[in-house]
């Protein structure tokens, strides 16, 4: 992996160096040979390339291994005129390494000429050319001077027009206009969910993450990164504080390539844990025509954590041998004695055939909510492979996505190979009225039993998966079923809510007797934009309940989780939580601050008391405590706070590069101290600088 993000890096350089020469080509003149003092402006790249290639002809002496072993091919010589107007050989790519001395030895005899310029001033500038091997003609004169006519009749007449008729236009920003997802980040996502739930807007706002072009329709991302942009007349100065690195563009093509880093350091005080992350990424986006896109991101990271944050990674390790999953992220290995090394793939190729449909094929996380948290689906668990269709008309989005998930317990593994599972869901959002929105769930999990693989009686999107799930078999499948609902009680104040029911057995559900078939769970929320007459303000209050045995299952590889992780709300069930969120931005300086009080309940895990509580969604009811009597947050009680504050400073709005400071403070209380179940508090203070493209949730 490291010699893959070494390789990247270096094409990255390489690229850019291409790049630059087509970016800044309306800006540049360039280098001149005597003879083409004359030309016009427009012409002088047809001379400089036609006199170099003359001036090889001219003096190129073919090695006797090509003539001995009759060797037919090529040459290419990358190399550069620097701002004295000399030749410097970079690069030769050739079969002999006679030829390569020989093209060295010939563009040592160039003459000095006059160097390229840029904005009036002179610079390097980098080129390459490539000659036939043998020589076809040597074109000079009796007299041994360089026939440039007859060369530049000559060569003209080899090079077809084909490539230089692709044309090359300015980048312009293509990406705001296109059906690429927005990175799913609740910071980045709260400066525009303002925009979107304006009263009459007839926008979507549950099904994420968005993509671009349905954003920009509300917020004009160009003309509020031109509201910050940072004025430089250098290059280096514009891709750091405004542009991408490298952005090149045609007829009916773009395409943006970006370095990153996810650098932090920082201290586990309670446990005087020094702790970091060290991330390098590379990541681009494209589009083909106007109806494809595509977005890719590969990270190659390293890192050691908080106490709470390790000892939970290790916990839901999967089997083979790995120390760790890095929740969200993935698998990790071990790095060096104390630490991890985790890399990760995330990316999509989104095809819009028309303003109603867009199609995605990808390996990355969802979301459904218009909460911090998702009772539903949200981006919690590690990224996985999915296939999306987005429907849009009249009132109604309409979204199906069908995903391939792993269940990586040892108890599970087969033959060393971790066990696939398939998920299906369907989600209606409906705009009632220019205020209200409501929207329809429902999702079903099956596994490879009896090898049928992915079962294709799931891949109608207007069935109810209840009645096919039955026609499967009583174990064949879980389904859920859920609603959400949203209310905009003016532009700047909306409500919202999800209900989540897994086991639609009303008698158990309204019976009141605590039964563990008993498992919904509820949200309710609130927003407030430039709250309290401050512009940039958002503050955010949510309320979370969930039942035990939820999303969990007696077939237990068909619970709700990939990777052991939850699918849906971090903390998985058998709890209750109040966060309260603030988010602020001004400029390119911003802050957010969260709290989270919870209580929760988890399984004793000791020889006296082995029971299934609930709180874990991969535990089997089979082993539940009891069919009545459940009630929320039972088994082992842990009191949960958490507290977030983090304030930075976003270098490049293009490529969301931050830097920041974070401090976390978090208690947890149980009632009875176990081995996996203790009193602890952390306080963990840290510092990094950030490419951010991903939720990183450490409040659990």
């Amino acid at each position: 992996m490291k010699k893959v993000a070494l390789l990247l890096i270096v094409l990255l350089f390489a690229s850019n160096a291409v790049n630059a020469q087509d970016y800044l080509s309306s800006f540049e003149k360039y280098p001149v040979f005597p003879k083409c003092e004359s030309v016009e402006i427009d012409e002088l790249e047809l001379c400089f390339k036609n006199t170099v290639r003359a001036l090889i002809y001219a003096n190129f002496q073919t090695p006797n291994v090509v003539s001995q072993e009759n060797y037919k091919g090529e040459v290419s010589v990358f190399f550069e005129v620097d701002k004295e107007g000399s030749f410097k050989v970079l690069f030769v790519d050739a079969i002999y390494q006679e030829l390569k001395e020989e093209a060295k030895r010939v563009f040592e005899g160039f003459p000095v000429i006059i160097p390229a310029t840029y904005n009036g001033q002179p610079t390097y500038a980098q080129y390459t050319t490539s000659f036939s091997i043998p020589l076809e003609e040597k074109f000079v004169k009796e007299d041994g001077a360089v026939d440039t006519k007859i060369s530049e009749e000559k060569i003209t007449e080899q090079i077809h027009p084909e490539y230089d008729a692709i044309e090359k236009v300015p980048y312009a920003n293509d990406e705001y206009t296109s059906g690429i997802n927005i990175p799913l980040s609740h910071h980045n996502y709260f400066l525009f969910d303002a925009a979107l739930n304006q009263i009459g807007t007839n926008s979507h706002t549950a099904q994420k993450p968005y993509v671009y072009s349905q954003v920009n329709k509300y917020y004009n991302f160009e003309a509020e990164n031109e509201k910050i942009a940072k004025k430089s007349n250098s290059w280096l100065g514009r891709k750091w504080w405004n542009e991408h690195m490298v952005t090149l563009k045609g007829k009916d093509y773009w395409l943006t390539l970006d370095p990153g880093v996810d650098l932090q350091v920082g201290k586990d005080t309670d446990a005087d844990i020094n702790t970091y992350n060290n991330t390098r990424l590379v990541y681009t986006q494209g589009g083909i025509g106007k109806k494809i896109n595509f977005f890719a991101v590969i990270y190659e990271s390293q890192g050691r954590f908080a106490d709470y944050y390790n000892r939970y990674a290790e916990s839901i390790r999967p089997a083979g041998g790995n120390p760790a999953i890095i929740p969200g992220l993935g698998i990790a290995k071990r790095f060096r004695s104390d630490s991890y090394d985790y890399p990760i793939a995330t990316g999509q190729v989104s095809y819009t055939p028309s303003e109603h449909f867009n199609i995605q094929l990808g390996h990355g996380p969802n979301f459904i909510g218009d909460g911090y948290r998702s009772l539903l689906l949200s981006d919690n668990a590690s990224p996985y492979p999915f296939f999306k269709v987005n429907t849009t008309f009249w009132k109604l989005k309409y979204t199906n996505t069908w995903m391939s998930l792993r269940d990586v317990r040892p108890e599970v593994t087969e033959n060393g190979s971790f066990r696939t599972k398939f998920m299906a869901n369907h989600y209606l959002s409906y705009n009632v009225t220019k205020r209200l929105n409501i929207g329809l769930f429902e999702s079903v999990i099956w596994e490879n039993d009896n090898d049928r693989g992915f079962d294709f009686n799931y891949i109608n999107p207007v069935i109810f998966y209840r009645a096919i799930e039955f026609s499967t078999g009583s174990r064949g499948g879980n389904a859920l079923i859920g609603l959400t609902s949203k209310y905009k009680f003016t532009n700047r104040v909306n409500a919202y809510g999800q209900l989540i029911i897994d086991e639609f057995s009303t008698g158990d559900i309204f019976g009141g007797e605590g039964s563990y078939k008993n498992k919904i769970g509820y949200q309710l929320g609130a927003k407030y934009y430039d709250a309290f007459g401050l512009e940039g303000l958002m503050v955010q209050a949510e309320y979370n309940r969930v039942r035990p045995y939820t999303y969990s299952h007696n077939s237990v590889i068909l619970n709700y989780g990939h990777n052991n992780q939850s699918l849906a709300h971090t903390l998985g069930a058998n709890f209750s939580e109040f966060i309260a969120i603030g988010r602020y931005q001004k400029g390119r300086i911003f802050g957010d601050a969260k709290f989270i009080f919870a209580k929760r309940g988890f399984d004793f895990n000791t020889e006296d008391d082995n029971a299934f509580y609930g709180g874990n969604i991969y535990g089997t009811e089979d082993d539940r405590l009891s069919d009545n009597g459940n009630d929320l947050a039972q088994g082992n009680t842990v009191d949960f706070f958490h507290a977030e504050i983090q304030a930075g400073y976003l270098i490049n709005p293009a490529t969301n590069l931050k830097v920041y400071g974070s401090l976390i403070y978090r208690d947890f209380g149980p009632e009875v101290d176990t081995e996996t179940t203790f009193d602890n508090q952390t306080t963990w203070v840290n510092f990094g600088i950030r490419t951010d493209l991903f939720n990183w949730y450490r409040d659990f």
